[in-house]
């Protein structure tokens, strides 16, 4: 699927429902713990296939041993792989992180640029990390669209698609930049809480406003209560 095909909902209606979920999820924020830039990039690079709560346990060790890009630029692999074994695919984010940290040292004296193709040009960095970094470390705007954001969006019909950076286009153009993050993060949040694959419906803030709902599943749960004939 490229760009969408069903009528999305009205700005109006997004920035709503977005509220609503934020009341839903007060206080949504990344759930990867960090202190500066740096140390929620490399935290988001590990987080691509695992867990924030793996990442969590992890980091501590590791920045307490590689505080800034200057000392990570200096480890080996075989220092880091150990330190971050438990995140999957640890060799291939090794070398990331390693990447990552020396290009910060060579091209921008050591510090994490707040733009977005300076970011993304950066190894092991793609739009969706960039996108944390800048919107929850930085101070500018940012909608990272993970599969929770892409679940949640396209069942409610506030993006339709499945390329993240797509919705991510649609999603900006129905907020104000101020409401960006706060939008990928109570999505996410909502997509691990109540969105699920299998949807917990009857928790949820804005299922009257969900084509999911409205298509899916109401319809299914009035034919197991209509009595066979």
């Amino acid at each position: 699927m490229d760009k969408g095909t069903r009528p999305l909902k009205a700005p109006a209606d997004t920035r709503r429902i977005i509220r609503t979920l934020a009341t839903q999820h007060p206080n949504a924020d990344t759930e990867l713990h960090y202190r500066t830039p740096f140390e929620l990039l490399a935290a988001t690079i590990l987080s691509a296939q695992s867990t924030d709560e793996r990442v969590n346990m992890v980091t501590p060790a590791l920045f307490a041993r590689f505080p800034d890009a200057r000392a990570l630029a200096r480890a080996t692999a075989k220092e880091l792989e150990p330190m971050i074994l438990s995140t999957g695919f640890f060799r291939q984010k090794a070398k990331s992180l390693m990447g990552m940290a020396q290009q910060l040292v060579d091209e921008h004296g050591g510090q994490v640029p707040a733009d977005m193709e300076k970011l993304t040009a950066l190894p092991g960095v793609g739009r969706k990390t960039a996108n944390v970094v800048l919107g929850h470390a930085l101070g500018v705007p940012g909608l990272p669209v993970d599969r929770h954001v892409l679940r949640v969006s396209n069942r409610i019909g506030i993006a339709d698609g499945d390329d993240p950076e797509i919705v991510e286009e649609q999603l900006c153009a129905a907020l104000p930049k101020a409401q960006w993050t706060l939008a990928s993060d109570v999505q996410i949040l909502h997509g691990r809480r109540i969105c699920r694959p299998k949807p917990l419906c009857g928790e949820c803030s804005v299922r009257k406003d969900c084509n999911y709902f409205r298509d899916v599943i109401a319809p299914a749960t009035r034919r197991v209560r209509t009595p066979r004939s």
